[in-house]
């Protein structure tokens, strides 16, 4: 009887394993993204590690040390991502959907609430972010499955560990130290339309172009700033049209740019007019400049913020702007709120939050219109900022705003006793949504990482289509590259953003041991059998023969 229930017992082990083999493969090879890494103003951002040999283990485990924790979207918050860096864990892996537009907006906010605040944090621990694929998903539910059954009793905690658990070790094989790169440009095109007479003022309409996120190869800055480079291309195309008759060609110079590094302290920014005003001998910037408008984030939300480094003067031509901008949105859109921001420049710090206030440092009366407020907020830099969270409807809206706004201003519409419902922009010079989509499609169809946009083909070959626009539909323009000192460099960024990972799937130690006990009971069985064969024959006979009597 003893031996009839030690076989049968190892039957049902056996049936165990067998229900616990797993359908995904023994190991898997993917690329993740690293976190930002990057020194700027004598500050260290990002992480800096690039090595993980670690187990996985959920976010809802008790014990992260020495562990990669495992995250989806929804379980990255700041609570959860500080105590994982607090008990050590070996890494942190994010999982980002396929499908951002699937993601409750609530949930996008909260992980760009988090994402904002581990971005204004040194870390050694490495962070990666992955898209999610089947093999990454159930790698997830297990290491989840695994965190829920820790409130299960100790004996079922034990049995399931040592019979059906799996482990999954991730290990990025790159074994090289993280390097400095200081070789690094940034590029900035400008390209102009020029007014009616010798000594026209010039209006500088300008948008950095560059995104940023929690991780350079995931982020496409849908809306910061593809929104301010859509709209920007959009008035050029649209202003040309007017500048090409001398019946319509306004008495102002209109020159465009873009500008990179916008993400970095606005370098960019900064290079182009340290050349034009320091080192070019002749320069629009250098003459009458009426005001710089500088557009950031403008795909979403009823309110249209100006930010000024100081108010404007009654007599001032920012002044005036803004009053015709108010004009079309009372005429034309009321329920649209225009705010003025004003935010000093405080000297002692060595970042600005606007590109504007690049301008307003070297005297150059300038603003920023954007449907943000606050400049810290976490909108303005998320690896969620895709297509799918732009408003293409208020995108629109806020280019006409403008557009109309320009139009008013440099044609002197008000004084000349023009409605304030009177549109400039329609027909043929209305704003074209397959346009504006298509322009958008194509800056969010790769990454704008800053990082990237020197050195990866696709992002280069972004680059020089901006520029093939610009000469499409300006006149005079200029590709301006900007090279950092290597001795000084003013960012640094570092290499190793991609990096393969393999996942290999294992068992426990203690599986092992179960293994070779139920193959020592197995054998035990056998020989047993073996060395009692006469006496297991004559029982078994014996018990034959009772059953047919």
């Amino acid at each position: 009887m003893l031996l009839s229930s030690a076989a049968v017992l190892l039957v049902i082990c056996v049936q165990c394993l067998h229900c616990s083999a797993l359908p995904a493969m023994s190991s898997y090879e993917f690329t993740a993204y690293r976190m930002q890494q990057y020194n700027l103003a004598q500050q260290k951002h990002g992480c800096r590690g690039a090595i993980v040999v670690a187990e996985a283990r959920s976010a809802d485990e008790p014990s992260l040390t020495r562990r990669c924790v495992i995250m989806k979207v929804q379980d990255f918050t700041v609570e959860k991502y500080f105590e994982a860096l607090r008990q050590n864990a070996a890494a942190v892996l994010i999982l980002l959907p396929q499908n951002i537009s699937s993601i409750p907006h609530e949930t996008v906010k909260s992980f760009m609430v988090s994402e904002n605040e581990a971005l204004q944090k040194e870390t050694l621990t490495p962070v990666y972010v992955v898209p999610e694929d089947e093999q990454l998903l159930y790698m997830y539910e297990e290491v989840k499955q695994a965190a829920a059954s820790r409130t299960s009793s100790i004996f079922v905690r034990v049995l399931r560990s040592i019979v059906t658990a799996t482990a999954f070790q991730i290990l990025v094989s790159n074994n090289n130290a993280i390097k400095a790169i200081t070789d690094n440009t940034i590029v900035t095109l400008e390209g102009m339309l020029p007014g009616t007479g010798e000594d026209a003022p010039t209006i500088v309409i300008t948008a950095h172009y560059d995104s940023y996120g929690l991780a350079p190869w995931v982020s496409y800055g849908a809306d910061s700033n593809g929104s301010g480079v859509t709209i920007l291309l959009e008035l050029a195309r649209l202003f040309q049209k007017l500048y090409s008759s001398s019946s319509t060609r306004p008495q102002y110079n209109l020159m465009f740019s873009l500008t990179g590094g916008g993400k970095y302290n606005f370098l960019g920014t900064k290079r182009w007019i340290e050349e034009n005003l320091d080192h070019a001998e002749s320069s629009l910037l250098h003459d009458n400049v009426a005001f710089v408008l500088c557009l950031d984030m403008l795909a979403k939300g009823d309110e249209l913020y100006v930010h000024v480094s100081r108010p404007p003067k009654p007599d001032s031509p920012l002044y005036s702007f803004i009053q015709q901008l108010e004009e079309v949105v009372s005429s034309r859109f009321p329920w649209v709120k225009v705010g003025l921001v004003h935010k000093k420049i405080n000297l002692v710090e060595s970042t600005v939050s606007w590109e504007h206030e690049r301008y307003s440092l070297r005297r150059i009366l300038g603003f920023t219109l954007s449907h943000v407020e606050d400049p810290r907020s976490e909108l303005r830099g998320s690896i969620l900022d895709t297509m799918s969270q732009v408003d293409f409807r208020k995108l629109k809206r806020n280019g006409i705003i403008i557009a109309e706004g320009l139009a008013r201003y440099m044609y002197n519409l008000s004084d000349k006793g023009s409605p304030k419902e009177v549109q400039v922009f329609k027909g043929q010079l209305d704003f074209q949504d397959s346009r504006m989509s298509s322009l958008m499609s194509f800056l969010t169809s790769v990454p704008r990482a800053a990082q990237l946009l020197h050195k990866e083909p696709s992002q280069i070959l972004l680059v020089n289509s901006l520029e093939h626009e610009f000469k499409h539909y300006l006149q005079q323009v200029h590709r301006h590259t900007f090279r950092q000192d290597k001795r000084d460099p003013e960012i640094t960024f570092f290499d190793q953003m991609n990096q393969p990972i393999v996942m290999y799937r294992v068992k426990p130690a203690a599986f092992d041991l179960f293994l070779g006990g139920c193959i020592t009971a197995y054998l035990g069985i056998i020989y047993y059998s073996i060395q009692n064969f006469g006496h297991l024959y004559t029982r078994l006979k014996a018990a034959v023969k009772t059953k047919h009597q």
